[in-house]
């Protein structure tokens, strides 16, 4: 695409050091990605691709047939299924520092920026599991440099591929139209309007909704679920999320990246020569108000915040090279380094699980990792207590996906039957047959009685212990053994369906 602009072309890319700092990531990250387990969501993504849709009640698509993939061709273990994210986080190193060549860094700036993303916590973080939020980041990342792009030249074809990783993102997580929102909004208000002329954007939109089209009809067709469950974040999390918003955005980054992004917001919003950028420093307020209104999660912005670093990083490396640079060299260096050292250890499994006490309490996705093998055990130990000639009758239902899933991974070595649970997608895979009169083996999180309720007959017969004393979601969870069901299971099944 040829640039129509008089502007000078970015400097050269610093194809090799950036590369070098991607590689040095993904190589860490497949050193540790077996460390632990399987994070609850992980297990969820391996059942829902084992039954592919084009949608599914709490996310798009792309995720779970991502799972699917990746197990099948690297195997079905946390290594295996960890390869896409791995891969996603260092494309995600690579294109920050591309980003701060598009915003007029040189070679420095460009390092600089890989440097920072490699050591954020939030680029590890999704790097290491497999979420939705793994290739949401990437998607971000990946329309802000091609609008920046489009920005910069004034080609409006630019706009076709923004629009084209825009769908790929709306099937992975819905979240990026929050981005398209406020960069219209943010274009619209300060420029360049040029960009918009000619019908590039009409045309990048037209592709974005052709790409996604299916798994909103998939939503259409099934009552909009996807509003359901981001109602319930919002009413259960809205008022924490809301408190914690701004030291989260700090933190997840890193405390020490404050003063970068900052220089990137004022030379966005100031520099003249960057005044074809100007609508990105005006993109993440717009996006924090809209995060806050809605009681969204703090980590939706997280994605601009990486924008903002990215154009911080050319005044920050110009400061490096004037007087006392070698102090001021040192300075930023080990920033850097202790920012990596932070976010890895509050990211990535290097400590034992047994010492992930403090940890957990910061970044509790760490110890949800811990312990499914365990409750399997446990659940085992339940099957076992129902008598050989009632087992082709029994059922084993569990309360939320996380249980279900572990079930689904490691039930069989144990002999156990197939899981149901009305969590989520869980129960669209339901319920079980008729024939299935009881016994009933329950999991439920300690303290639950969201399920109990609806079986007759309950004793608890094991109980869960991760053997790790970590304290997440699962550890003590009960496994209870019911004679029954109150009413039949299609009758009984509404009632046990839950989105959060």
């Amino acid at each position: 695409m040829a640039a129509t602009s008089h502007r000078a072309a970015p400097a050269p890319f610093a194809t090799g050091p950036v590369l070098g700092i991607a590689a040095a990531v993904a190589a860490a990250l497949t050193a540790l990605s077996g460390r632990y387990g399987y994070h609850r969501d992980e297990l969820y993504f391996l059942a829902a691709g084992d039954h592919p849709a084009w949608g599914y009640v709490d996310q798009p698509p792309l995720t779970p047939l991502l799972a699917r993939a990746a197990t099948a061709v690297f195997g079905n273990s946390p290594a295996g299924l960890r390869v896409p994210a791995t891969l996603a986080c260092a494309a995600v190193v690579v294109l920050v520092a591309a980003l701060a060549r598009e915003l007029g860094g040189g070679r420095a700036a460009q390092l600089l920026a890989a440097c920072c993303a490699a050591a954020s916590g939030i680029v590890l973080g999704t790097g290491h599991m497999v979420s939705t939020t793994t290739f949401d980041l990437l998607a971000w990342v990946l329309i802000c440099l091609l609008a920046l792009r489009a920005l910069r030249t004034g080609d409006g074809r630019w706009w076709l591929a923004a629009g084209a990783a825009a769908g790929i993102g709306l099937l992975n997580k819905y979240l990026v139209v929050l981005l398209l929102v406020v960069l219209v909004a943010a274009v619209l208000a300060v420029g360049p309007r040029r960009t918009s002329r000619g019908g590039w954007w009409v045309a990048g939109a037209a592709v974005a909704a052709a790409v996604a089209l299916p798994n909103v009809w998939w939503q259409a067709a099934h009552g909009w679920p996807q509003l359901t469950v981001a109602g319930g974040i919002s009413s259960d999390d809205g008022a924490e999320n809301r408190l914690m918003f701004v030291p989260q955005q700090i933190v997840y980054l890193s405390p020490l990246f404050v003063p970068v992004w900052i220089a990137g917001w004022r030379r966005l919003w100031r520099d003249p020569a960057l005044r074809r950028a100007r609508a990105m420093a005006l993109a993440y307020p717009l996006l924090c108000a809209l995060v806050l209104l809605t009681g969204g999660k703090p980590y939706y912005a997280l994605p601009l915040l990486l924008v903002l670093l990215a154009a911080g990083c050319e005044p920050v490396a110009g400061w490096m090279t004037r007087t006392a640079r070698t102090a001021r060299t040192v300075a930023v260096a080990a920033a850097v380094a202790v920012s990596a050292a932070m976010s890895a250890l509050f990211s990535l499994p290097l400590l034992p699980p047994g010492g992930l006490s403090v940890v957990n309490a910061v970044n509790p996705e760490q110890g949800e990792q811990i312990g499914w093998p365990a409750l399997v055990d446990a659940v085992g130990t339940g099957w076992s207590r129902i008598p050989a000639e009632r087992r082709a009758h029994a059922v084993i239902f569990a309360e939320n996906y996380g249980e279900a899933g572990a079930l689904t991974r490691y039930g069989p070595r144990h002999g156990l039957p197939r899981p149901y649970s009305g969590h989520m997608s869980y129960a669209d895979w339901g319920p079980p047959p008729t024939s299935a009169d009881g016994p009933v083996l329950l999991v439920h999180q300690d303290g639950s009685d969201r399920v109990t309720r609806h079986f007759t007959g309950c004793r608890q017969v094991a109980r869960v212990d991760n053997r790790h004393g970590v304290d997440n979601e699962e550890q003590h969870a009960a496994v209870v053994l019911c004679t029954g069901t109150a009413r039949p299971w299609p009758e009984l099944w509404p009632a046990l369906r839950h989105f959060y």
